[in-house]
């Protein structure tokens, strides 16, 4: 199992985010278990491109304080939503069977990033409460967020369970 950490950058972590000070709280729970249990955490960054303001050497694409990670711990970059984009972290975790996802966007990056893996066969773990997203044009965040957890992901492409479950899951793998 690899604990994947998505795009949680300075520029769209923030209150803006449906349940923000809860989907922190689970996040760090969720990455501090699993470095607790010796299970490597792995970080992704948007990059929207030169110019965009969300690019490497842009403060808004740094790693938000608050999920920092850890000087061993890789980091990777990816320019579309899916982490799959990135052909160095595909082949890094081409042995792995079980990838466990937080991070943002819900309906973007995540949710991207959950198909991909599901075609590819992994085992895919989402626990509850650890990604989201903002209002849209179309629904809120907290609509969109329950439309991926609660509906469109479970039983189809992914297992999602509280986060007492997920750290029990983890500590089964030491």
């Amino acid at each position: 199992m690899k604990l994947i950490v998505i795009d949680i950058q300075k520029g769209i972590t923030d209150s803006r985010l449906f349940n923000f000070d809860e989907f922190i709280k689970n996040t760090t729970r969720i990455i501090q278990a699993a470095r607790d249990n010796q299970i490597e955490v792995i970080y992704f960054q948007h990059d929207d491109g030169p110019g965009t303001g969300f690019s490497i050497g842009d403060e808004e694409f740094e790693i938000a304080e608050q999920v920092t990670p850890r000087e061993d711990e890789k980091i990777f970059i990816k320019n579309i939503n899916s982490c799959f984009g990135n052909k160095d972290f595909t082949d890094y975790v081409k042995d792995e069977n079980t990838l466990m996802l937080v991070g943002l966007q819900t309906n973007f990056c995540i949710d991207a990033t959950v198909k991909s893996a599901f075609e590819r066969g992994y085992k895919v773990i989402v626990p509850q409460g650890t990604n989201s997203t903002f209002d849209n044009d179309y629904m809120t965040g907290e609509v969109t967020y329950k439309y991926y957890n609660d509906m469109m992901w479970p039983d189809r492409f992914v297992t999602c369970v509280s986060v007492d479950e997920a750290i029990k899951l983890m500590e089964k793998k030491k």
